[in-house]
């Protein structure tokens, strides 16, 4: 309980910092929530949305999940993608990787992890679909590099294809995806040009970025 009892006193500590700097701080994160961004992201704790783009609670709506996945039949994440979209009316799709991801590095390795190994499969489909290009690359951690950046290439032509993106996209509403890594060694961005604001600029974009 020591460590549960640390978290409270941070966060009273955290709490009147915030209201020593602006006294009305909490009062305008209740009246409203209208943040320009969905971020989707990886569970990893080394990286947390807001703190990575300087954003304040209030202006990114986030989701996470093991090695920023986005699957057709998961409820969970395209709740969270509707919502933003139809309700929310975010204009900005980010879905965000990062170098080092142990999640796809257990799926390039394809060893056997347990029960997590249903949701690595995804992962795994990625690796097989871009194994001409791997297999290619003799360097272990070059390889593992650019299957973190393949999965977020894959992962955003997935979230193009999803009922809330595609219904978007149809009523002229604006909005654009966006795929980008970044790097626990330097905590910089970086975009992987794999951006789309239509549905006929999602083939070429992906191309692209899959090209490097």
């Amino acid at each position: 309980m020591k460590y549960l009892s640390e978290l409270f006193e941070k966060n009273r500590v955290w709490s009147l910092q915030q209201l020593q700097e602006d006294p009305d701080y909490f009062q305008r994160l209740v009246k409203q929530q209208a943040p320009k961004y969905l971020w989707i992201g990886c569970s990893d704790s080394r990286v947390p949305a807001n703190q990575i783009t300087g954003l304040n609670p209030g202006e990114v709506f986030v989701h996470r999940n093991i090695a920023n996945v986005i699957v057709h039949t998961d409820l969970n994440c395209l709740s969270v993608v509707h919502y933003a979209i139809q309700v929310l009316k975010v204009q900005h799709v980010i879905v965000c990787g990062h170098y080092g991801c142990g999640g796809v590095r257990a799926a390039l390795d394809g060893q056997a992890n347990g029960m997590i190994d249903n949701w690595l499969r995804h992962i795994e489909d990625v690796r097989e679909r871009h194994a001409g290009l791997l297999d290619g690359m003799a360097d272990y951690d070059a390889r593992w590099a650019r299957l973190c950046e393949l999965n977020v290439i894959e992962q955003v032509r997935n979230l193009a294809r999803t009922t809330p993106v595609s219904e978007a996209w149809k009523s002229g509403q604006e909005l654009m995806l966006h795929g980008w890594i970044y790097g626990l060694q330097d905590g910089r961005l970086v975009d992987l040009n794999m951006s789309a604001a239509r549905r006929d600029e999602l083939d070429q974009a992906y191309a692209e970025a899959v090209a490097g």
